[in-house]
């Protein structure tokens, strides 16, 4: 009786260790069907940390590492095979333009690699939109990259930064994200890095598009897409920073009653070869600064008018300086100069290109 129920014993012990390692093969296998998605750090409050669990203010930004940020989204496993980098680990006030090229060589380089189905980046949400159109214009390639951060630090109680990753890893694994350009996402939205933007200090949904409104969002982690962006993007663009190792100066003189001059001046005195007027209303400029802006623009400077209000299209008007920003916000206004720049200093074809990304 001993010996059989030793044999039943061993057989049943065999049967769970083969099961077991059934399980194994078939989660390996499954692992490595999954596409695979490289996540790119750059610090900001999604890497950051606070003093308690209710400290959304006041934190310290950029502390953890790429690996620790993926570690905190157990589930990511389940939706790509994924792998992380440190590019900087930066509060994004500070994302330089040598970051930005450093970045974007990154992205690409990474992209051309067969095995890459998509990047993802997590950034600092202060200037997470220029980031993120800086790349919706240098990126060559159509598989997905996209740029998400969070509004609270990882130790606050009700911290969103790992829902933002596991949502923009989906997507970026999502063959339906291809050749939409550089997404944003954040809050179950999925928006145009051309026309996202952030638009409250403090609040979870703070990023919106007010002009064209979302493109898509995730339902129950599906990505559920709903629009296109008809400006070029990406591998449309003519903007190649592979051998750039700096970016043209460009500078934002923001519009106010009773402003003068001298901002223009001490920017062309600076070196700036570029001027972004974040002007008032549509783009308009007062009486005091025309003076000083008709002066850049002789030597050369070229002056882009844009709108201090975030949103809306600027008009031509025979009253004031400098090309026409089109729907662009001041911020995202100085990126397309300075990569225009690089190509150009012949005003209509900036111009052209201010309609055309």
């Amino acid at each position: 009786m001993s010996k059989y129920r030793n044999l039943f014993c061993s057989a049943l012990v065999f049967g769970f260790i083969s099961s077991g390692t059934a399980i194994a093969q078939v989660q390996n296998q499954t692992q490595t069907t999954l596409p695979h998605v490289a996540v790119l750090a750059t610090g900001g409050t999604i890497a950051g940390t606070g003093a308690s669990e209710t400290q959304t203010t006041g934190y310290k930004s950029g502390v953890l590492t790429a690996d620790v940020l993926l570690k905190s989204v157990p589930s990511l496993g389940k939706v790509a095979r994924v792998s992380g980098e440190q590019v900087s680990n930066v509060g994004s006030e500070n994302i330089t333009n040598e970051i930005l090229l450093k970045l974007a060589k990154r992205v690409n380089t990474l992209l051309a690699q067969p095995d890459i189905a998509g990047v993802v980046i997590t950034h600092g949400t202060d200037t997470l939109e220029e980031t993120a159109y800086f790349l919706n214009l240098v990126v060559k390639s159509d598989k997905p990259v996209v740029v998400t951060g969070s509004m609270r630090p990882s130790t606050a109680i009700s911290a969103d930064g790992p829902s933002n990753i596991l949502q923009a890893v989906t997507v970026a694994a999502s063959p339906t994200a291809r050749g939409r350009g550089v997404l944003i996402v954040l809050n179950d939205r999925i928006g145009s890095a051309r026309y996202t933007t952030k638009t409250n200090a403090n609040t979870l949904d703070t990023f919106k598009s007010s002009d064209d409104g979302f493109i898509g969002t995730l339902i129950d982690q599906v990505p559920h897409f709903e629009t296109a962006v008809a400006k070029l993007q990406t591998t449309q663009t003519p903007f190649d920073v592979s051998k750039l190792d700096s970016l043209p100066e460009v500078d934002i003189v923001y519009g106010h009653q009773n402003d003068g001059g001298y901002m223009y001046d001490a920017a062309v005195a600076h070196g700036a070869r570029g001027i972004v007027v974040a002007g008032v209303g549509a783009g308009s400029e007062s009486l005091l600064t025309l003076p000083s802006i008709k002066k850049a623009v002789d030597k050369g400077v070229v002056v882009v008018r844009s709108s201090r209000t975030g949103s809306g299209y600027v008009p031509e008007d025979s009253a004031y300086i400098g090309l026409l920003g089109d729907n662009l916000n001041p911020q995202k206004a100085r990126v397309l100069l300075m990569l225009a720049l690089t190509v150009t200093n012949d005003p209509a074809r900036v111009q052209e290109m201010f309609q055309q990304f």
